[in-house]
């Protein structure tokens, strides 16, 4: 199982709708769509998990690809980067 990154989504994509287009090139076994806690619409990135052949293709065609109105991002969570937030 691999973890994808997805950035530069639009803010009116939901799960449903990048679902489908992770599942052209194979099984989408979950999304975690970052939100806006208050309005409730997409933040512009998330995360998808789908086996590791899947997940390259995935990557190789649809990086830099259109989606809305946004050319999307696309690439393997980058563990060292994620989780390195605001601290307190």
């Amino acid at each position: 199982m691999k973890k994808i990154f997805v950035g530069s989504l639009p803010l009116d994509a939901t799960q449903d709708s990048v679902s489908a287009l992770f599942s052209e090139f194979g099984t989408v076994r979950s999304i975690d769509l970052a939100r806006d806690v208050f309005t409730g619409k997409c933040k512009g990135f998330a995360f998808i998990e789908m086996e590791g052949h899947e997940a390259r293709a995935a990557i190789a065609g649809l990086n830099g690809k259109t989606f809305g109105d946004k050319h999307i991002k696309v690439k393997f969570e980058d563990l060292k980067k994620r989780g390195k937030g605001r601290r307190r």
